[in-house]
């Protein structure tokens, strides 16, 4: 019988040593980031997102990243050309630039008046879903993507009178973290970091009356397994665990970048939740209703959508599960 080989122990001056570079490089990081973003700040609005635009196109590439985004993208698409993959991939890098240089300007661009006589750079289509929201004394959810200017759609939320409390999850690097989850607060609200007993705390605000806004597009190892692009993939089903247990009304809504950085909100009618047989809300089909939704937000404007995620990785537990399934079919 092979003996199992023994797990080597890491070395705890060498885990130290390590752990004390992956902090100075975020901090490293941080700074050139900050230093540019501080640099944007004297150029007019148009101008700097622009220009964040194009350097975003040229850096990006050369990340690690980008070669995910390259796999996921032709994974997606089988049936488009190489060319078209790469063009996608540096939208969304454009995406990314803008996206980052748009938090100094949050303030400026944000000029959604339902009063105005004129025009501005934001347009909200579905408008009356959220003063239906604002007007009924019960609780919501609503829940998003990573798509165009996410941001935005609480602080459109806050124009209609409507407060909700929005689930983020920080960056990796704590430097930048900080930076951003100062920004956010100062313009979106109530905000709830996602790590462990964020659901009790969600749960906790719908026990109020209130509203949670959810971004449901990333990949979570402790979740179902569902579809996604045609693929398998792991989604968080907290969202549907939820409308099942309060019964709450789920929204769809979204972000998208039009041309000559303009914004277009879109909050959509709420949604028909899948049901079982006794009449609860079914957390599998719903969860796989989100991801669909998601999908074809994407496909309408995939290069405003984070191709970069490891979203199709499955865990090595579902991995082998999946695997032994397939192979049950394959023999029958």
């Amino acid at each position: 019988m092979p003996r199992k080989k023994a797990s080597k122990i890491p070395n705890p001056t060498v885990v130290r040593i390590m752990g004390r570079l992956r902090m100075l490089n975020y901090w490293l990081v941080a700074q050139v980031a900050l230093v540019v973003l501080k640099l944007l700040r004297l150029f007019p609005v148009d101008k700097a997102l622009n220009f964040a635009d194009r350097a975003a196109r040229t850096v990006g590439p050369w990340f690690g990243r980008h070669r995910v985004a390259l796999a996921n993208l032709r994974n997606a698409y089988p049936e488009k050309s190489e060319a078209e993959i790469e063009a996608i991939a540096l939208d969304m890098w454009g995406n990314m630039g803008r996206l980052g240089a748009e938090y100094i300007f949050l303030e400026q661009i944000f000029d959604f008046d339902p009063k105005a006589s004129t025009p501005g750079r934001i347009e909200v289509a579905g408008d009356e879903h959220f003063a239906e929201i604002a007007g009924e004394q019960k609780p919501h959810i609503l829940f998003t993507a990573h798509l165009g200017n996410f941001e935005l759609l609480p602080i459109a939320a806050a124009t209609f009178g409507m407060k909700i409390t929005a689930l983020f999850r920080p960056p990796n690097n704590p430097y930048l973290a900080e930076y951003i989850l100062s920004t956010r607060t100062s313009n979106m609200g109530d905000l709830l970091a996602s790590q462990r007993g964020a659901s009790f705390a969600l749960a906790g605000i719908l026990d109020r009356g209130g509203n949670v806004g959810v971004l449901v597009d990333q990949k979570f190892n402790r979740g179902l397994r569902t579809t996604f692009f045609g693929r398998e993939c792991e989604t968080n089903p907290v969202l549907a665990m939820l409308a099942r247990h309060y019964e709450c009304d789920v929204y769809p809504a979204h972000c998208v970048r039009l041309p000559g950085n303009l914004y277009r909100l879109s909050v959509e009618e709420k949604l028909t939740l899948p049901r079982r047989a006794d009449g609860a809300v079914d957390v599998q089909a719903t969860t796989q209703m989100l991801n669909d939704t998601v999908e074809r937000w994407i496909r309408e404007d995939p290069g405003q959508w984070m191709w970069f995620h490891k979203r199709w990785t499955l865990s090595k537990g579902k991995r082998r599960k999946a695997n032994k399934t397939d192979k049950l079919a394959a023999d029958s």
